[in-house]
């Protein structure tokens, strides 16, 4: 039987790469009917013609399209992820004609501060080493009043109920747990939705400085 991955393995970036790479050629394949809960969730993100937006840990590019209708041909849409196979894999589903593809850890972007009008994130959260470190970088990359959307597929207790276990009181998905972790990270809640069909989190980027020497080229 094979060993359940802990909670510090799905945080650790070299077990994620190594998780996602071997199964990057087959990953759209097993979830076949997200496409509509991502369309969805890509315009609750209220994007505007001509804004630039970045899917961070953007996989297979499922949100691509969604995110290049919302934006339109004037606008800017880069997907950034860690895998170099989930990426090859967006290409052989021809999504990289809906953005740029960049192959870069979101917790380092080489994004410009406040270069952005929204970050969409699917099931990025789990991901992060520290998780206010990595909000904190996707605020640095956004303008202030900006836009952010942490989405995942299925709410809380589903995803829980797929790996067989409960929903555990110190999870940071959690609304009370999370708003806090939004707050120190530079960004406010504006809303929180987690049902079976969704887990959707809306926040707007606090008008603050960004860090010291963040600026990349």
């Amino acid at each position: 039987m094979a060993q359940e991955t802990t909670k510090d393995q799905w945080r650790d970036p070299a077990h994620v790469q190594e998780f996602f790479s071997v199964r990057a050629r087959g990953w759209d394949a097993r979830f076949p009917d997200d496409g509509p809960a991502y369309d969805a969730a890509v315009a609750d993100l209220g994007l505007r013609r001509g804004d630039a937006v970045l899917d961070a840990g953007c996989g297979t590019g499922r949100a691509l399209p969604a995110l290049r209708a919302a934006v339109g041909p004037q606008g800017v849409v880069v997907g950034a992820d860690l895998t170099p196979a989930m990426l090859e894999a967006a290409v052989r589903a021809g999504r990289q004609r809906s953005g740029r593809l960049l192959l870069a850890d979101v917790t380092r972007l080489p994004l410009r501060d406040g270069s952005l009008d929204a970050v969409f994130a699917a099931g990025l959260v789990s991901h992060l080493p520290d998780l206010v470190e990595g909000l904190r970088e996707l605020a640095r990359v956004v303008r202030p009043g900006g836009r952010l959307a942490l989405f995942h597929p299925v709410g809380r207790a589903a995803l829980a109920a797929r790996h067989g276990r409960p929903v555990t009181p110190d999870d940071e998905r959690a609304e009370p747990s999370l708003r806090p972790l939004l707050a120190r990270g530079g960004w406010r809640l504006d809303s929180y939705t987690d049902e079976d069909t969704r887990f959707l989190v809306l926040a707007s980027r606090a008008d603050h400085p960004a860090r010291n020497g963040a600026i990349r080229s």
